[in-house]
């Protein structure tokens, strides 16, 4: 079996500070049947480190490794004209760079990092990056359902997203919410909470995603599924986010893992 990681900070430094090195990622993550991950940014700074690692460690034990450029709600009063060119001129030499799409992006209310009327035009400005160069974005959304759908609503009907728009990542909106995104073309990223005793909205979620638009994630190194809660997530243990996603829509494991890595493929645009 073969699994894609499709959300993995893996340059995080947190794996720095537990001592495992970006070898160490990659060659546990082959060991558990992980050859594709997506290495996502979350400002210019960390948008860098993902091309970077994407780049430089592409291959390495047999993984394949993809990144995204983009800001973050929490970054979004960083957002300026210099971040803008850069992601521009990322996203056009996006081959070389290995960059399969913009983020994260999207509206966060939980923290308030970023003022929320600063949230909601950079978000904007990034949709309209995804739209004018055609590639998917990987959508973050906490506690701003109302105001990220209506947003989303707006672009939709003005046909400024594409046919498949992107992810929503660790998606935590409501079943509504989710059927909703469903229906603009989006795929839905479930990652660690899925497996999580005491969470019962994200599996709802999950029995109402259709199996063609499911992708598998860990955000790590954060959010690690059951049963390694209280250690450093990473890649290596997605499988136990498809096990339980095979268990939930009542499919056998070899099933959820080859579709969830045709989807995943299908949503970054890689074969």
């Amino acid at each position: 079996m073969s699994f894609f990681d499709t959300h993995a900070h893996i340059y995080d430094r947190k794996f720095e500070e537990a001592e495992i090195s970006t070898d160490d990622v990659l060659k546990r993550s082959a060991e558990s049947g992980v050859n594709r991950i997506l290495i996502p940014g979350d400002s210019m700074e960390s948008s860098k480190a993902a091309v970077s690692t994407a780049t430089q460690f592409n291959g390495k034990y047999g993984v394949q490794l993809f990144a995204s450029v983009g800001v973050h709600p929490h970054e979004a009063k960083t957002y300026d004209g210099e971040v803008e060119k850069y992601l521009r001129d990322s996203i056009e030499n996006r081959d070389e760079l290995r960059i399969r799409a913009i983020g994260e992006i999207g509206l966060d209310y939980y923290y308030d990092l970023s003022e929320r009327s600063v949230q909601r035009e950079v978000f904007e400005k990034q949709l309209l990056l995804a739209y004018e160069y055609d590639i998917p974005f990987i959508l973050h959304e906490r506690d701003a359902t109302g105001d990220c759908l209506d947003i989303l609503r707006r672009f939709f009907k003005e046909g400024k997203l594409r046919k498949s728009p992107g992810v929503c990542h660790c998606c935590s909106c409501s079943f509504e919410a989710s059927q909703e995104l469903i229906k603009m073309g989006f795929f839905i990223g479930f990652d660690g909470p899925l497996t999580f005793k005491n969470n019962k909205k994200t599996p709802e979620v999950l029995k109402g995603t259709p199996l063609d638009r499911i992708v598998i994630e860990t955000d790590s190194p954060y959010l690690t599924p059951e049963p390694n809660r209280g250690s450093i997530n990473g890649p290596c243990h997605v499988p136990y986010v498809c096990a339980k996603v095979a268990e939930i829509k009542g499919i056998t494991l070899e099933e959820a893992a080859s579709l969830t890595y045709d989807n995943g493929n299908r949503l970054y645009g890689v074969s």
